[in-house]
């Protein structure tokens, strides 16, 4: 089986500092015990795993402020998807001890909508609904901002007249940027006099460009990630919408169906962001050795 180790793939400075950062408080003696995270500190059931064998504690839920409901004592460790003021305000008049992990890409979007505000703008800022990301941005200016993830969203907007003469666009970190700029285009076509900002991360947009241009020829492409990923689930969508090429999601490799493989004879592998290298290199090498059944 010839294999396409797409590049780059994988961790990100943002997934590999804040896995670091919740690595160092589990190991500090000096920090108030017990540790939780605020979500998942990367969207990764394998990563969350490796912390929680360190004793730091995972909690979930609908949203960041329901989250930290569950917490009356110790520390908690805001997530690299970034959180809005009013969590870390509630968390302070806790008394808990705060540790923001925030990637700085997305602290970026955080200060760039706070200063747009600040300027007289409304905010349109496209993401993905239900992610903690744009919970955390959209918590930054609240009343001043709207969740945008289609042109559907576009339609439906109720803009007055000063809104509209100060319009201003951002976006998600980790979204597609071929399906960004279509709405953006929308936007566009809508209030001609909008002011564009797109915040789509470096890394985010490295990986894909890399699979429109890596994975052209083969016969299937492998993206290792989670599926609360939403980088993850862009490479399977680029791979298939951009490349030309049919896409499968796994976590790891016992996910790996062997019928997929079947008549295949190159097999592209990517990952996303939040993907530990070692389930990678695992996929890879198992593809490596595949022998099909003659």
């Amino acid at each position: 089986m010839e294999v396409i180790k797409i590049s780059p793939r994988g961790y990100c400075y943002g997934v590999v500092d804040a896995l670091q950062l919740v690595r160092q408080t589990a190991k500090d003696p000096r920090v108030p015990r017990p540790i939780y995270v605020i979500g998942q500190i990367v969207h990764n059931r394998h990563a969350i795993e490796e912390l929680s064998n360190l004793g730091v504690v995972t909690l979930d839920g609908p949203d960041r402020a329901s989250i930290l409901e569950q917490v009356t004592e110790g520390t908690v460790i805001f997530t690299a998807h970034g959180v809005s003021p009013f969590v870390k305000q509630q968390a302070r008049q806790r008394g808990l001890h705060c540790i923001d992990a925030t990637c700085p890409d997305v602290t970026v979007t955080h200060d760039l909508v706070h200063e747009l505000v600040g300027h007289g703008y409304y905010v349109l800022y496209i993401g993905k609904k239900g992610h903690p990301e744009p919970e955390g941005v959209m918590g930054e200016v609240p009343g001043h901002i709207s969740l945008i993830e289609n042109e559907a969203d576009v339609d439906a907007l109720v803009l007055t007249s000063a809104q509209q003469a100060k319009l201003a666009v951002t976006t998600q970190t980790t979204l597609s940027q071929w399906d960004t700029r279509r709405v953006i285009a929308y936007i566009k076509q809508r209030y001609p006099q909008v002011e564009v900002h797109i915040d789509i991360c470096a890394a985010t947009q490295t990986r894909q460009e890399a699979v429109v241009a890596q994975a052209k020829g083969a016969d299937l492409t492998v993206v290792v990630g989670d599926p609360r990923s939403n980088n993850t689930n862009r490479l399977v969508q680029v791979s298939e919408e951009l490349a030309g090429v049919p896409a499968v999601r796994i976590e790891d490799l016992s996910q790996l169906k062997p019928e997929w493989l079947q008549g295949k004879k190159r097999i592209a592998v990517t990952a996303g962001a939040s993907t530990p290298s070692q389930l990678t290199r695992e996929v890879i090498r198992y593809l490596e050795q595949y022998q099909p059944d003659l």
